[in-house]
């Protein structure tokens, strides 16, 4: 199994939280997303499927997060939990660890440190690889060895390449500033002008697309950045 064909349950009994959430793990390529308002529905979907990992809300009504997950360990289930709440007193984040939570998380976060924390158990778990097989028309391109199959063509990315095609796959469909792909390009500062981008850019898309002149997947979003539209391929 690969990371994004894990089966994630989120539990929160505020539905913004829940909806945001599900948005954001979708769009980072996670396919099987369950959600539950409460503890009652929580167990009714712990009961038809095998999460491999649930993102729980402690302040619910009813039964909360801790006495939720204290039901499952009685139950005899092993799903690794990442604990959600508003408070952040030292108290309640041992407890949550005490219990033998994976991790433990306070409300506001950020979607992608959620993201990257669920990666994380995600890995420690199970062992699991990403998907980073990429398909773009006749392209493919593999993250693994920094490869790109294109037709009868076999290229190698550049370190600055690979870097920039990585940070545009991560928000697939989304726009990404020039800043943005600068400061990953150059992280300390380095870089000079804008033009050190394109010529990386243009670069990409010569291994990439099927008619670089007119690219397809890696856009150009004038006054804004790039964006690389495409889908994954196991």
């Amino acid at each position: 199994m690969i990371l994004e064909e894990c089966h994630i349950l989120l539990v929160d009994d505020e539905q913004p939280i829940l909806d945001m959430n599900q948005k954001m793990l979708r769009e980072k390529g996670f396919q099987h997303i369950e959600t539950a308002p409460d503890a009652v529905h929580a167990r009714e979907l712990m009961e038809k499927t095998e999460f491999q990992l649930v993102v729980l809300d402690i302040m619910m009504p009813g039964m909360d997060g801790f006495l939720l997950y204290e039901y499952w360990m009685k139950q005899g289930g092993a799903v690794p939990i990442i604990f959600l709440s508003a408070r952040d007193e030292e108290a309640s984040r041992l407890k949550g660890l005490g219990l033998g939570a994976d991790d433990y998380l306070t409300k506001p976060y950020t979607l992608e440190e959620l993201y990257l924390r669920i990666k994380a158990v995600l890995r420690r778990t199970y062992h699991l690889t990403e998907n980073k097989k990429i398909i773009l028309g006749n392209a493919s391109i593999d993250l693994l060895s920094g490869t790109v199959y294109n037709k009868d063509k076999r290229y190698e990315l550049t370190a600055k390449e690979y870097i920039l095609f990585s940070k545009l796959y991560d928000n697939r469909g989304k726009i990404v500033s020039m800043n943005a792909l600068m400061d990953a390009l150059w992280p300390d500062g380095s870089y000079g002008l804008e033009n050190s981008l394109v010529v990386h850019i243009r670069r990409l898309r010569e291994k990439v697309e099927e008619n670089p002149s007119k690219p397809k997947y890696i856009q150009t979003l004038r006054g804004l950045g790039y964006r690389l539209n495409g889908k994954d391929e196991s």
